[in-house]
């Protein structure tokens, strides 16, 4: 149950971010093959973890070794938004909040 709540705050948060970046910085959507490429070329991230959405959505978190994250939410017919973007991933101090991890 805990895990539920906890997905649902996520995806609270996630909304309000995605309203943010698309505010701050335009649409930031492209196919999801070239999204994943400019991740790891110019930030050094790789897929961390993912989870649906829905069943038409996935969401993806994306972390590099200097701590840089960023959030994106996939559809199915590959199109993928960059949702949020930050600093100072520490996966360690997650895992450990999220009771039963």
């Amino acid at each position: 149950m805990t895990r539920y709540v906890w997905a649902a705050v996520v995806a609270a948060a996630v909304a309000v971010s995605a309203e943010a970046a698309q505010a701050q910085a335009g649409s930031q959507c492209a196919p999801r093959a070239d999204i994943v490429k400019a991740l790891g070329d110019k930030y050094h991230e790789s897929v961390a973890g993912r989870g649906l959405i829905n069943p038409n959505v996935v969401l993806e978190i994306f972390v590099s070794e200097q701590g840089s994250w960023t959030v994106v939410a996939s559809d199915i017919k590959g199109q993928s938004c960059v949702m949020s973007v930050g600093e100072g991933w520490d996966s360690p101090t997650i895992t450990a909040a999220i009771p039963g991890a």
